[in-house]
């Protein structure tokens, strides 16, 4: 296409200096300059040429002139953009001060000066030094501002200054001040000082603005809405916000259970079971399963009804056997709370069985006991080898074998247990 628009061109330019050339032809002018004594007589068309020739002239001798400007120019630009990628180079291997030092020349020039200085500030954060970040961040010019306010809010939220940190975003995200990496911060600031409106404010620009992954997006997203309905002040608030999540967001286990115990915290407990009843028939999950025993001591015995009856859907289930420990403590029933808990110890060793088996033991008065399963709930959330804790009262062993029922392959063809 642009070799053919040339074509065209020239030949309209061929057209039109032909033309030109008949109509000069028949009469070319005449033109005289006189200045003093001295006077010239001549045609147009020398006129002209004589007016173009002197314009290539100009332009060779001004060219000529600024050629040695213009390469002192392009030399100071060439190393400017080597030095911007030494530093850079220098601040991904951990090389702070070489990256000050290459930065700190980079930003003498106009071009790279923002660029330089906002890693400048990154790289004597990373090394400790945080007068020589400020300073370089506050040599940043007005159009890096708003990516110098996202550092500084990084830079406190690291040394676990949330507070401070929201009090330098919230202002300037009503003013719509914030860059996208602001808007992030602002959710991470909020959530640590329990401010879930301002967290619940930033989504929709995070979701418009279309810069993160579905699944990053969906990840905060979870957050805040968990963060907001496990501190609804009320029921007409813990409502609001789970009607205005969406299907997928309220089928999240992680949103059931913390929808399920602020209701039930609120004084809703049938409408916390009724949700966890709900999702689990759609579709089972622990996570579920264990906030069901999560629920206070309001409908203990339909609760514990409820969870001996999933036990046929799930008899191998620790989290499900951790929820009925727990209802077991919780109506006195020891012996059986025990039992319940032993197996789901035997089955998966957690934090929270460890810490039900406590309750159960502090309940039956063994203290000794009690305080043992209470630090090997400690221990094994450190990750370190829990300590066994003998029987209160005797009885005869336990079976802490998993019950077997039938499993199916991936393709839903049955298959026999695995052996254990």
């Amino acid at each position: 296409m642009r070799a053919w628009r040339s074509a065209v061109i020239l030949v309209l330019v061929v057209l039109a200096a032909a033309f030109a050339w008949h109509w000069l032809a028949a009469d070319p002018g005449y033109v005289q300059l006189r200045m003093r004594d001295t006077t010239v007589e001549t045609s147009v068309v020398v006129l002209i040429a004589a007016l173009l020739f002197a314009w290539l002239l100009l332009t060779i001798a001004w060219r000529l002139l600024r050629w040695p400007f213009r390469a002192w120019g392009r030399s100071m630009r060439r190393r400017g953009r080597e030095r911007l990628a030494n530093g850079l180079t220098a601040f991904a291997e951990g090389d702070y001060a070489q990256a000050e030092r290459e930065l700190g020349k980079a930003a003498a020039q106009d071009a790279f000066r923002t660029p330089a200085q906002l890693v400048i500030a990154r790289a004597a954060h990373e090394r400790g030094a945080d007068e020589r970040a400020a300073q370089a961040l506050a040599e940043v010019d007005v159009a890096g501002q708003r990516a110098a306010d996202a550092l500084r809010a990084r830079f406190l939220i690291d040394h676990g200054q949330h507070a401070e940190a929201l009090a330098l975003l919230k202002p300037k995200a009503g003013s719509n001040e914030l860059s996208l990496r602001g808007w992030r911060l602002l959710v991470d600031a909020a959530l640590a000082e329990g401010d879930t409106q301002a967290a619940l404010d930033a989504l929709p620009v995070l979701a418009r603005s279309q810069s993160l992954t579905p699944d990053t997006l969906a990840g905060i997203e979870m957050r805040v809405l968990g963060a907001a309905l496990a501190a609804a002040p009320d029921t007409a608030r813990l409502n609001a916000l789970w009607s205005t999540a969406t299907r997928t967001q309220r089928r999240r286990p992680e949103l059931i259970g913390a929808f399920a115990k602020r209701a039930a915290a609120l004084g809703e407990t049938l409408a916390a079971m009724d949700e966890i009843e709900s999702a689990q028939r759609r579709e089972w999950s622990d996570l579920i399963a264990r906030s069901y025993g999560e629920l206070g001591d309001a409908e203990l015995a339909a609760r514990t009804r409820r969870a001996e009856e999933w036990l046929a859907l799930a008899p191998n289930s620790a989290a499900l056997l951790v929820t009925l420990g727990r209802l077991k403590t919780l109506q006195s029933q020891w012996a059986q709370a025990e039992d319940v808990l032993e197996r789901a110890l035997a089955l998966e060793e957690s934090a929270p069985a460890w810490e039900a088996l406590g309750d159960c033991r502090r309940g039956e008065g063994d203290l000794a006991g009690a305080a043992i399963s209470y630090a090997n709930a400690l221990r094994f959330a450190r990750g370190e080898r829990t300590s066994a804790v003998g029987a209160y009262q005797p009885r005869g062993p336990l079976d802490t074998r998993p019950i077997a029922f039938e499993e199916r392959s991936e393709h839903g063809v049955p298959r026999l247990p695995a052996s254990r």
